[in-house]
């Protein structure tokens, strides 16, 4: 019994560190992505700032023409929302705080009376939401690792295309917000009307009054002046899908690095448990070797002294033979 328990554990044993190799290797591709995955933001932002602040400066040239694409509409019936995810799992829990602030926000736009689109990027996402029977218009997969502009746009050009047919009043956007390699959150971004970049960039936070042609106080025109061919509005009727598309486009790359760093941390946490069940399981296959070892000696010992038991009946029954 105690040889066929120590089999069984020597099997899981080696089971377990089988799966610890691949976790750790899971673990180190992951730590190596992140810091590529950052510089890719880090190389977008740039032009995410350019398009504000473009943006900002059409707006005001013609703030009568930027009514419908910039700010936060009054009455909302119609809403487009693109929920975010990945194409894998061994995660952690990202993909699942993508789902839960998806559904809280399609409850809240049912609460006020609002029908939604819904639109998803990543396998995970067109499962899950199928699982659930929630009607998914479009599904996007293979891009959540390393999305390129293209695959943005093309999210871009089916998401915003129902708003630009005046199908819908508002398309909203739930991602994960990369911060920094230990902090990311799931956030609902407005895509269209356009959110009003005074005060902010694209990446959530301000704009600072040293970069070139930063954003003045609220209301004001930034530094120097700009004269626009075609007119403002139809200008802004052109780059309000860009800008659009360049939102998207950030938020898949934070979405890859928040990714990327949730997988990391996740396989971090998989090989520390399988050196635990490791360490927990040879204690228990030594401890049932050391009981086989016992049993084993317990039997030799009772043996011998079985035998000597015979030798000293026989010697006795000698004797008396030989006095009579």
């Amino acid at each position: 019994m105690a040889g066929g328990q120590e089999r069984v554990l020597r099997r899981r044993i080696r089971s377990i560190r089988s799966t610890q190799k691949i976790t750790k290797a899971m673990e180190l591709i992951a730590a190596s992505q992140i810091v590529r995955a950052q510089g890719r933001i880090a190389a977008a932002r740039p032009y995410q700032l350019g398009m504000a602040r473009i943006v900002l400066e059409v707006a005001l040239g013609d703030q009568a023409a930027a009514g419908r694409l910039l700010g936060t509409p009054e009455e909302v019936t119609k809403v487009a929302v693109l929920s975010v995810a990945a194409d894998r799992g061994l995660c952690g829990g990202y993909n699942t705080m993508v789902f839960r602030a998806t559904e809280r926000l399609l409850a809240e736009q049912e609460r006020q009376g609002a029908a939604s689109r819904l639109f998803t990027v990543g396998k995970k996402a067109q499962g899950y939401f199928r699982f659930r029977h929630q009607s998914v218009e479009r599904s996007f997969t293979g891009m959540s690792e390393r999305p390129g502009f293209t695959d943005a746009r093309m999210v871009a050009d089916a998401v915003l295309a129902p708003f630009i047919r005046d199908e819908v009043d508002q398309v909203l956007m739930v991602s994960t917000r990369f911060l920094s390699a230990g902090i990311q959150r799931v956030e609902t971004r407005q895509l269209l009307p356009l959110v009003d970049p005074r005060g902010s960039d694209p990446a959530g936070g301000a704009f600072r009054q040293d970069d070139p042609g930063a954003a003045g106080p609220r209301g004001s025109r930034p530094q120097g002046y700009t004269e626009f061919e075609p007119d403002p509005a139809i200008l802004l009727e052109t780059l309000a899908p860009r800008a659009a598309e360049t939102a998207v486009f950030a938020a898949l790359l934070e979405a890859s690095a928040s990714e990327l760093t949730a997988r990391q941390r996740a396989m971090a946490a998989a090989t520390d448990n399988a050196g635990e069940l490791i360490k927990k399981y040879s204690r228990i296959m030594n401890r049932a070797r050391q009981d086989a070892i016992t049993t084993e000696i317990m039997e030799i010992v009772g043996g011998a002294e079985a035998l000597r038991s015979d030798d000293r009946d026989d010697q006795d029954r000698l004797v008396i033979e030989t006095r009579i």
